[in-house]
């Protein structure tokens, strides 16, 4: 005989979810310092992707509490040619007991290897940005050409077979019926008891009796085809789901994207402002749905290129960096003029730049750029403080939403970027 057995519990197959949710709370800051470390040492294209997490066994043990064994005993261990009775025998080195984790070979004591796990890419994008969120976003007006969704908003009469609410339709049939029929229905009953009592106590001229009682019937044979003649369900009974379009405030947020690709700018350097954009881009895209990327290159001028280019081109020259700032002013009086855009804007350089034009970028920053935007983040891929550094210093005091910072190895710009992009009022790693 063949048997099937189905699983119907909740949990199914799924059931370890909870506690695997619950382990990755508990041990929420060495998963943190794990994908830190591994972020690091990742190349800009495997960014996005799950990771083996270690954790030492230490920091997962915990205390439990036992009966000792107390007492004075003498134990005797077999092939002991070493120690007799009174030595004191010192602690292993190297992977002594309890566990060091360090990873080095021992010849002596007893070790526990660390906790391993994977982390799915889901997982690690969530613990890779969720302290992060862009400062300042607020949701603006309903735009010309707002979004719109699809609410319920009770019945209607009229609609598609589709959305034809079969319980409502009957319950209105039933009522409809009950109304309609109700003066009929004691009518019908009236009629019919004086047809009984005349049967039971007939009239003394039969005669007589005879005509009323085929009048009676008469009459209850004509209210039973008036109650058969209602119709159990007509068209006006019918009743289908109504949805409407509404229109919903939606937060649309554009980020400029300005990156240094001069001949001062070395393969290095390319890979830190690549590494940066690319942590911006991912997290642009993980957290809002409603945002429009925008890729400006520039070394003597400035280009607006598409992703691909942007990352990839080898095009180089030398350095005018005014140049990007007065496209990226063009294009948002172009395309996202009208106060319905939350503006964005990054920029990353090695900070050289001709000498003439760092004070006319400091002017365009404050005049142009600046009132315009939410948050504008420069970061800058040398150590040295060129001009254009010290240009844009001057805008700090009076900007509060201009931040600027340095990264000089790829090891600084994650923790560059969470300052950058922290959420306001938390602290960042």
């Amino acid at each position: 005989m063949l048997q099937q057995i189905i699983d119907r519990r909740l949990a199914g197959k799924n059931k370890s979810i909870g506690n695997r949710e619950r382990f990755l709370r508990r041990y929420r800051e060495q998963i943190r310092e794990a994908v830190k470390r591994a972020v690091d040492g990742r190349g800009i294209r495997d960014i996005e992707r799950g990771e083996e997490i270690s954790i030492p066994k230490k920091d997962i043990s915990e205390p439990v509490f036992h009966h000792g064994q107390g007492g004075v005993r003498e134990i005797v261990h077999p092939g002991n040619q070493e120690y007799v009775r009174g030595d004191r025998i010192q602690r292993p080195k190297g992977g002594g007991a309890g566990g060091s984790g360090s990873g080095q070979a021992s010849d002596s004591g007893e070790g526990e290897d660390d906790f391993v796990f994977t982390l799915s890419k889901e997982e690690f994008m969530q613990v890779f940005f969720e302290d992060l969120a862009l400062p300042h976003l607020i949701r603006t007006q309903i735009a010309e050409v707002p979004e719109w969704k699809s609410q319920r908003a009770g019945f209607t009469a009229d609609g598609t077979p589709n959305n034809l609410h079969v319980l409502r339709s009957m319950r209105g049939a039933l009522g409809r019926r009950i109304a309609l029929g109700a003066d009929s229905r004691r009518e019908l009953r009236e009629l019919e008891e004086r047809l009984q009592k005349l049967q039971e106590h007939p009239h003394p001229t039969p005669a007589l009796a005879e005509r009323e009682m085929a009048e009676l019937e008469e009459q209850i044979q004509a209210l039973r085809s008036r109650l058969a003649r209602i119709p159990y369900l007509d068209p006006i009974d019918l009743r289908f789901r109504n949805r409407v379009r509404v229109p919903v405030p939606s937060s649309k947020a554009v980020m400029f994207c300005l990156m240094d690709v001069s001949g001062s700018m070395d393969e290095a350097r390319k890979d830190l402002a690549k590494r940066f954009f690319i942590l911006l881009y991912l997290f642009l895209t993980k957290h809002y749905e409603k945002i429009e990327l925008v890729f400006i290159r520039h070394h003597t001028q400035a280009q607006e290129v598409d992703e691909q280019n942007f990352f990839h081109a080898t095009e180089t020259g030398g350095t005018v960096v005014s140049s990007a700032l007065v496209l990226m002013e063009e294009i948002v009086r172009q395309r996202y003029a009208g106060g319905d855009w939350n503006i964005y804007g990054a920029q990353a350089s090695d900070g050289d730049n001709w000498h003439h034009d760092s004070g006319r970028c400091r002017e365009l920053l404050a005049d142009k750029i600046l009132p315009m935007c939410r948050y504008y983040a420069y970061v800058q891929v040398a150590e040295e403080e060129q001009n254009l550094w010290e240009e844009y210093t001057q805008l700090l005091a009076a900007h509060r939403h201009f931040a600027m910072r340095k990264a000089t190895e790829a090891s600084q710009i994650y923790p560059v970027f969470r300052d950058l992009f922290k959420k306001e009022g938390a602290v960042a790693a």
